[in-house]
């Protein structure tokens, strides 16, 4: 035998919580209807902003290869050359390609200590092999009193 409890009036509805007059009901209504519409706008300029990254990360720019950091004033001389994804890069800079980066090393110009541009072209001591005036590659001479390599011990 199954038992049955009947606690009659004294239990509610679930769903019968809302107020029993018309015009409270109405109230409730704007009152949700105002928070659907603030909830709806956040969700658009969500998927707005996940939208306008997704369109970022699609079309931006490659990395470049190399990179020169250039000085200041009209003429922007080179200053430093850097691998391009180097940490180190200043905000005055230009993209080049691999060969221009090494002609610039090359030239003299600095090669970044951190990322060490000059290694990873392959450019082992700009000081020790250069192109002399005959066209081939020679050693620096070494001045007086001045020793080089294995000659110091």
């Amino acid at each position: 035998m199954a038992w049955r409890i009947d606690l009659g009036p004294r239990i509610k509805s679930v769903f019968d919580d809302l107020p029993p007059d018309l015009e409270r009901l109405r109230t409730l209504r704007v009152w949700h209807a105002l928070w659907l519409s603030r909830i709806d706008r956040k969700i658009a300029l969500l998927e707005r902003r996940k939208a306008e990254e997704e369109h970022g990360r699609r079309t931006r720019p490659q990395t470049p290869e190399w990179v020169v950091e250039v000085g200041i004033g009209a003429s922007k001389p080179p200053v430093q050359v850097h691998a391009g994804t180097c940490h180190m890069i200043g905000s005055r800079r230009r993209p080049v390609s691999r060969d221009e980066a090494r002609q610039l090393l090359a030239d003299g110009l600095r090669a970044c200590t951190h990322c060490q541009p000059d290694t990873q072209l392959h450019i082992i001591d700009l000081e020790v092999a250069q192109i002399g005036a005959m066209g081939h590659v020679g050693r620096r001479s070494t001045g007086p009193g001045e020793t080089r390599g294995c000659d110091a011990l």
